[in-house]
Parts: C-alpha cells; sequence; structure tokens
C-alpha cells in the first residue's frame, strides 16, 4: 500500500458533484484501429503504470489520509468504453462528446481512471476519413502533469513498429488492513504530524528572511501574492456541465515571438498568447477589470530522482497578466518581469511548501473545509486566490504511435472548481502546441468563442513584432 501525499488528498477534497477533479487528453490518432485492438494493446502495457491497477483504500471516519491499494477485484473493461460520432463526424460533434464525458466523476469504487475510443472522425480537417480519438480521463489525484509522462510511455511508441513488451510477472495482492489497524495508523498520524509544524514554520521563517533581503537590500519587486487577484466572472461558483475546445498552433512560430522581448521565453510567450485572449474576451463583455487578471502557474518539484513516481509533485508561481495593457509587445514584456520575479523567488524560497504545508491538513477536515466553501458561497464574498491556472506541459518533440497509429494531436484537459472556473492547459507535441480551456457551462458557454481568440492574439502579438523590427 501507499499512502496519498497531502497534496494529492486536497484533490479527493476538492471534488465534488459538481467538480469532478480528473486530468487527461483528447488525442486524435491517425487511421482505423479496432476496438478489440486497442483493448488488447491496452492490457498488455498496464503492469507499466501501477496506478492503473489499484484504488482508494479509505481510513475510518476519514481520520487520516487514504491509500492507494491493489485492487483484487480489477475489470479492464470498466475502464475502456467505446463511442461513435453521430454525423457528420466532425470538430463540433468530438467537443459535445469530449464535454459531456469531462462533466463526469470517476467512480472511487474502483481505480481512477477510463479510457474512451471514439470512432467516426469523418470531417475533421487534417485528420484522416474514419481516424480515431482517445479520450483519457486520470484522476489529480493520482497524476499530475509530469507524472502524465508516465502514462504517455505506457500508452505510446516512438515507432509504427509494435513491439511485444517483456512478459512481467504479477506479484500477489496483499491482503487490506484490518479497519482497526488502519484507525490506529490514522490516530497515531494525527497525534505525530502536529509536530513537524515549528520545523516547517521555521523554514518558512527563513524563507521569508530571504525574500525580505531581496526586496530591501537588493530592491527587487516582491512577486504576486496570493488573493491579491481582482475578483471576475470566472471566480464564482461553477456549474456541472463542463465546456472544453482547442486552438492548435505551430511551435516554431510561437517560439519565433520570444523575438520581440529580449530575454523572453516560451513559457512567457504563452501566457502572453493567453492574456491577450483573456484581454479581448472580458472587454467585449464589459468585464475588464482594472487591475491586471493573475495566473497560478504550476511549477514542477520533481527531482531526477523523481521522473518515474506518480503522483502530484508541484508548487506554484502567480503571475500577472498584464491583461490592464493594450500593447501585445509591451504585455509580453511585462509578463516576462513578472515570471522572472515569480521564479527568482522561487529559487530562494522553500518551492515545495505547498506540498509541505499540505501534509498537515487532516484529509476529513480538508473535506468537510471544502464542502462548506462551496455551500456558503463563499468563492463569491472573499478576494480569489487567482483568476485561472494556466500549466505548460512539455511534450516530445518526435512522433509517437499507440498500436502502430500515428498520434497527429494531443490536447490537454483540466479540473475546475469554485473559485477558479478556468483552466488552460498547454501541451507541446511534434512540432504543435495545444491550448485548451476548460470551463463551465455557467461561465464560459461561448469557449468556442474564447479559442478563437488564442489564434488571434498569437496573430496579433506575431503582426506587432514584425511591425517593430
Amino acid at each position: 500500500m501507499e499512502e496519498l501525499s497531502g497534496l494529492d488528498a486536497s484533490f479527493l477534497s476538492l471534488e465534488s458533484d459538481k467538480t469532478p477533479m480528473h486530468i487527461g487528453s483528447i488525442a486524435m490518432l491517425e487511421g482505423a484501429m479496432s476496438f478489440d485492438h486497442f483493448r488488447q494493446y491496452i492490457e498488455e502495457r498496464l503492469p507499466l503504470v501501477r496506478r492503473l491497477t489499484q484504488k482508494l483504500l479509505l481510513t475510518p471516519f476519514n481520520i487520516d489520509r487514504p491509500h492507494w491499494a491493489q485492487d483484487a477485484d480489477f475489470d479492464l473493461n470498466m475502464h475502456l468504453y467505446r463511442m461513435a460520432l453521430p454525423k457528420p463526424g466532425g470538430w463540433k460533434e468530438l467537443r459535445c462528446l469530449a464535454c459531456q464525458e469531462l462533466s463526469q466523476p470517476l467512480s472511487r469504487d474502483r481505480p481512477l481512471w477510463e479510457f474512451i475510443f471514439v470512432e467516426g472522425l469523418d470531417n475533421i480537417p487534417q485528420v484522416p476519413k474514419g481516424s480515431v480519438a482517445l479520450l483519457t480521463k486520470v484522476h489529480h489525484a493520482g497524476f499530475d502533469g509530469k507524472s502524465g509522462i508516465e502514462l504517455l510511455k505506457m500508452l505510446y511508441d516512438t515507432s509504427a513498429d509494435v513491439g511485444h513488451l517483456v512478459e512481467q510477472k504479477s506479484k500477489p495482492i496483499e491482503p487490506a488492513p484490518a479497519w482497526s489497524e488502519l484507525l490506529t495508523e490514522g490516530v497515531v498520524n494525527l497525534i505525530l504530524r502536529p509536530a513537524k509544524l515549528p520545523l516547517l514554520l521555521w523554514d518558512s521563517a527563513k524563507a521569508g528572511l530571504k525574500a525580505t533581503y531581496l526586496h530591501q537590500i537588493q530592491h527587487i519587486v516582491l512577486p504576486t501574492l496570493p488573493f491579491t487577484a481582482p475578483q471576475t466572472f470566472l471566480n464564482e461558483t461553477v456549474s456541472l456541465e463542463r465546456e472544453w475546445d482547442s486552438a492548435l498552433l505551430d511551435l516554431q512560430r510561437v517560439k519565433a515571438l520570444r523575438a520581440g522581448v529580449e530575454g523572453a521565453t516560451l513559457n512567457d510567450v504563452i501566457l502572453a498568447i493567453c492574456a491577450g485572449a483573456l484581454r479581448r474576451y472580458l472587454l467585449e463583455k464589459n468585464q475588464l477589470p482594472d487591475k491586471p487578471l493573475v495566473a497560478m502557474v504550476p511549477v514542477s518539484t520533481r527531482g531526477e530522482n523523481q521522473k518515474s513516481t506518480l503522483g502530484n509533485q508541484i508548487s506554484a508561481m502567480f503571475i500577472q497578466l498584464a491583461t490592464d495593457i493594450d500593447d501585445p509587445i509591451k504585455r509580453l514584456r511585462k509578463i516576462n518581469i513578472n515570471t522572472l520575479v515569480g521564479k527568482l523567488y522561487q529559487d530562494v524560497v522553500a518551492d515545495k511548501s505547498l506540498m509541505d504545508y499540505a501534509q498537515l491538513i487532516p484529509f476529513g477536515l480538508a473535506s468537510v473545509a471544502t464542502h462548506l466553501y462551496s455551500q456558503a458561497i463563499l468563492a463569491k464574498r472573499i478576494k480569489p486566490p487567482f483568476n485561472l491556472i494556466i500549466t505548460n506541459v512539455p511534450g516530445p518533440q518526435v512522433p509517437l504511435y499507440l498500436a502502430g497509429h500515428k498520434l497527429l494531436f494531443n490536447m490537454g484537459t483540466g479540473p475546475i472548481h469554485d473559485g477558479a472556473g478556468l483552466i488552460i492547459p498547454v501541451l507541446s507535441y511534434n512540432g504543435t502546441l495545444s491550448f485548451s480551456p476548460t470551463s463551465c457551462a455557467k461561465m464560459m458557454p461561448d469557449i468556442a468563442l474564447f479559442t478563437r481568440y488564442i489564434h488571434e492574439a498569437a496573430n496579433e502579438l506575431e503582426v506587432a513584432i514584425s511591425k517593430s523590427q
């Protein structure tokens, strides 16, 4: 068995009937493939990712965090689904199916994942008629963007030649511990974990001193802090029905936009494109705040020796998106400065503090607090910690193949919750960047319009840079 970390468990606490906390992707695969062939392929590769055959084991009274335990009754058929797009089998029909499936939470009675095999892609540009799509859903409690790379390795090869994996001996399934054993362990953890607080506070104090040195001695401005973001309709309570879309951009074209500001990174350009789309979208609704929107940008803290580990190893930066600036080049320049400051402070403070503090929160208390927050509609009454999430996950820049079928495009999905109703996962793969905003029908029923503005924000920045050179 393996106990969830505090951060992993927090994604379970955030989950409700209307806020499923899964992440995943919508992948397009070239050419027709039979579902039976797909099922056989997945069955052979399941041993590569142990989390796919593990389910949650709860502690009595939720006194402590759950554990991952091998599912003795694992049934692959409960995780693979076959669907077909209605005619004409275009992007609209694929989006509709994706929104419907992303709205459905994963069952906690079995391992927390689903693969949906979608046939009938007959009318999507750049996708051969009769190709298939694969919609993956995995719970955020078990995977983050970086550990999801292990799932990517399980699904895809770098060659169209499908090799056979070395047969792996199945380990005997250990019996689940007794109720009394789980309760005893939970009580002990409940007593001992607070003892770590003084050391954590001391580490935080040292980090604070380092930050004070940067600010007062070296005169470096402070980074954006949580709960300083302006209030927007994106930070109210969410509805169940998900809205999802994706914009595909050429990776080299986006990289070329770094030339607009000396020292700008690809991530700065990605943030600037999102900022341009947000500014236009909110302006047209007369909802653009005077203060710049703030994005929470996850930062991986996974070390070299943790590359193959699962679960979440992340911290976060809060980046002002300069949505109050009209000029796209000046906006990119400001975002570049903001991210430089954020990274500088990220390097000197305890970058794992988010995970460390999460370790101390009792699981049952966190669940109750989350439900009270939602029921009291506190998202409308307090300042949001941030306005949206933008997560950039670099992927392989070579073609990948699933059971001999080339992966054409890979587009991300992410969870939203009360107070944070928009997430934009950005994935790179084989020369393409996908920007995939996910929200809900209550907040962004016209998410296709916002997605179009992502394309146009990139065009606007490109034109501005061309004129300035």
